[in-house]
Order: C-alpha cells, then sequence, then structure tokens
C-alpha cells in the first residue's frame, strides 16, 4: 500500500519562541529523519521573516536548504512599541515582526488536493480554524508543538498534536 502523501509547513517565528522557551534547540536534519520514517513528505516549506543583513539567519536558511527544506520568506517589519506597552520581544522600543499565517494558510490551500496528511510545525490559534476545515475536507492534520506554548484550540482542532518534549530524545540538537 501507497504511504499518505504529506507535506510539513513550519511556523518559523512560533517554533523560535517554543525554543526559547523549552531551553533547548531543534535538530531539523533529525526531525526530517524522524517524520520522514514514517509518513511519504513531498516537501518541507519553512516561513521566517528576514532582517536586513542578518547574516546568520542567511547562514541558518542555507543550513535549512542543504538539508532539503525551502524556505518561504518575507521582510520583517519593525514596528513601535508604544510607551508603556511591556514587550517581552523588545528591548529598544521597537518589535520585529513578519506574521506568515495567511501565507501558510494560502500555500496549504493551494496543496491540499495534492496531499493526505498536512503538517504544521506551530502552537499558533490562528492555524485552528484551517485545521477544521481541513478535517472537514477528510485530510489529516498533524501538529508539531510544546505543550507549553500550543493553543488549547489548536489542540483541540488538529487530528494529532506530537509534542516536542515527548521527542526530546530523538530532536534535540547536540550541544
Amino acid at each position: 500500500m501507497d504511504q499518505a502523501k504529506a507535506k510539513a509547513y513550519i511556523d518559523g517565528s512560533n517554533v523560535f519562541y517554543t525554543q526559547k522557551k523549552l531551553g533547548w534547540s531543534l535538530d531539523w536534519s533529525k526531525i526530517k529523519s524522524l517524520v520522514e520514517s514514517q509518513k511519504q513528505i513531498v516537501e518541507w516549506k519553512y516561513y521566517v521573516g528576514l532582517k536586513g543583513g542578518d547574516e546568520k539567519m542567511r547562514g541558518y536558511l542555507k543550513y535549512l536548504n542543504a538539508i532539503g527544506f525551502n524556505a518561504v520568506t518575507k521582510p520583517l517589519k519593525k514596528i513601535r512599541v508604544n510607551e508603556g506597552e511591556a514587550h517581552p520581544n523588545s528591548r529598544s522600543g521597537f518589535i520585529y515582526k513578519a506574521n506568515f499565517d495567511v501565507e501558510m494558510t494560502a500555500d496549504i490551500l493551494l496543496d491540499k488536493a495534492k496531499l493526505d496528511e498536512v503538517i504544521i510545525f506551530s502552537g499558533d490559534s490562528d492555524f485552528e480554524y484551517l485545521t477544521q476545515k481541513l478535517k472537514d475536507s477528510g485530510k489529516k492534520v498533524t501538529v508539531y508543538a510544546s505543550k507549553r506554548t500550543i493553543s488549547w484550540e489548536l489542540k483541540l482542532a488538529a487530528s494529532e498534536v506530537l509534542y516536542f518534549e515527548k521527542l526530546k530524545a530523538q530532536i534535540q540538537r547536540d550541544k
């Protein structure tokens, strides 16, 4: 029997902040091997904002490309944080943001006819509606996220949730 065809969509910003909360980093090469040992993945897409001149991120994107990921990028927006508003990611009065929920959703909807399963790496509640609609159309939706950062809405909507914490021994980046 043929394996179900799946695509993996990674919300880079969400996963970045998840790793900060976890206190350890994911090894995408290990994750790719683990997931591909169980499923036929036709594409890995990694969505991330780029700050001008960020050579560290450019190096990271080269690494992702070398292991077979397709990066979807756009420039980060520099947004002023109002005085008196505390923001955990701002020390300078500005935050940098590139929201990819619409792009990820559009790509998933454009791809869904060719897929049996959609894999989302994010805990963002914004994906709950999409996840429910995909399930309503007969697609399996697997979410990879942290127990600490997944929204309850997405957790309830997903066909399956796999937690980074439970997979730590298999997916943690070596120090």
